[in-house]
């Protein structure tokens, strides 16, 4: 008998943009996306908070330290901003100038912005810039329908994790190395294939509040 298989299939970036946040909601209702993490440091469109809200994902908090401003008042962590009061982009110059001090007001007031949008502790949380990775890393799209079903067939058993990133492209992601390709990914999640796989493999589908 093969060993009991639980995956969850973790979709980054909600409230990135107005186009990523829709494709994440799009990913879940009609693919395998089962959780996300939500970044709050950035204007969220209420209706599609809403939708978050209700749509059954579990919902965990993309940790960020270097993209857009904080969500303290840039005064009390000069350590973490720019001269425009947002935060340094490059991560490496961020850890060797941050305060830890700092870094643990702007995380914590994080947490608290999470809780009143979403009503809620988050089920889990992430670093926007991780400082580990398994697999490829690229500018070529990670999650393709080919990739997601050959993932999916070699799946091992116990607990795991699909970190992916759908989407649909908007011109509030111009800046991104990373635009394009959300939507192939999107494709991917979405393939029905992938679903008829898990319900033959019988591979579990949860959230990390489900842990």
């Amino acid at each position: 008998m093969r060993p009991a298989r639980t995956l969850i299939v973790n979709a980054d970036d909600f409230g990135l943009t107005g186009g990523v946040s829709r494709g994440i909601l799009e990913a879940h209702r009609t693919g395998i996306v089962t959780s996300t993490t939500v970044i709050v440091n950035r204007p969220i469109d209420p209706v599609l908070l809403e939708a978050l809200r209700a749509s059954g994902l579990g919902v965990g908090l993309h940790l960020n330290l270097t993209l857009g401003p904080p969500v303290s008042d840039p005064k009390r962590v000069p350590s973490l901003v720019d001269a425009e009061g947002k935060f340094i982009r490059d991560a490496r110059e961020v850890a060797a100038r941050a305060s830890k001090d700092e870094a643990r007001i702007e995380l914590g007031t994080q947490i608290d912005v999470f809780r009143r949008l979403l009503g809620r502790f988050p089920t889990h949380l992430e670093l926007r810039t991780p400082d580990h990775f398994v697999g490829e890393s690229g500018p070529e799209p990670y999650w393709t329908a080919e990739r997601v079903l050959q993932q999916l067939a070699s799946l091992p058993g116990g607990v795991s994790e699909f970190m992916t990133h759908p989407g649909h492209y908007d011109e509030d992601l111009a800046y991104s190395r990373y635009g394009t390709q959300r939507d192939i990914e999107l494709r991917g999640l979405t393939d029905p294939r992938a679903r008829e796989l898990i319900e033959r493999e019988g591979i579990r589908l949860a959230h990390f509040g489900d842990l």
